[in-house]
Formats: structure tokens, sequence, C-alpha cells
């Protein structure tokens, strides 16, 4: 089910030092930032795998209450799935609570879906199936 590590999701106060820190200073690329109306955020590509950088834009929304209670720091890991809704439906069957029972956009027109922290120790781990498909396909 599960392909690769996609990415880290690390939650920012600001996104301006993510890039001089890495882009200027570790001479990695840093993505264009993209947004929606309650976050931004930038990919910084690392081999096979990269950092998400998320900033909140208004105070009420996951990742302001994450920054709010844990600070800056690591809020999720992101792993590759070829089907979203077939990993899905697994984890449903086998009793695995979820944050999400559909897929909803993620970053880059992907598919994502959150399970449940309760059952994986703690770490909030997102389910990402790369778009593949026509523009705003879900």
């Amino acid at each position: 089910m599960i392909g690769k590590v996609a990415h880290i999701g690390v939650a920012v106060k600001e996104i301006e030092p993510i890039r001089h820190l890495y882009r200027e200073t570790l001479g990695l690329p840093v993505s264009e930032e993209e947004q929606n109306d309650e976050l931004s955020w930038v990919f910084v590509p690392i081999g096979e795998t990269a950092f998400e950088f998320i900033h909140p834009k208004t105070e009420d929304n996951p990742i302001a209450r994450f920054i709010k209670k844990q600070g800056e720091g690591v809020h999720h890991v992101a792993l590759e799935v070829k089907d979203i809704e077939e990993a899905i439906r697994e984890l449903k069957t086998k009793g695995i609570p979820l944050v999400d029972e559909k897929p909803r956009k993620g970053a880059h027109n992907s598919r994502i879906a959150f399970i449940h922290p309760k059952a994986t120790q703690g770490v909030l781990i997102e389910l990402v199936e790369p778009f593949k498909g026509e523009e705003g396909t879900l």
C-alpha cells in the first residue's frame, strides 16, 4: 500500500526564513509558495522526499492551533500511496481510525487523507496519492 515517504510536514510561523536557510545557506531548491484560504506552503525536495513547510494564514486552522500548542516543528509524515480510495478502504476494514474517510485535495493537486494519530502512537500520518489526471480531478 505504501510507496515511500512523500514528505515531512513542518509547521512554521514564517516562510521567508525557510527560503533563506534552505536556498541561500544550504543550496537546496525551494518551490514557489502555494496557498489556499487558510495556509501557505513551500516544498524543499531532498532526494526522493521533501520537507513541506506550512504557514498558517489565519488564526483558526489546524496548523495555527498546532503552533500555539506545540510551537514550530514536525506536524506530520506523508506517505505516498497509488490509490488513496483503496488505502482508505483497507484501513477502515482493519479498524484504523481516520481523520478523513474520503480523499480531499492536497498540494500539487494530489489527493490526501489523514490517519488519526491515536492509531499511530501520536504520529499524524498523511496518505498522499500524487496528481495523475486532469486539473481539478478528485
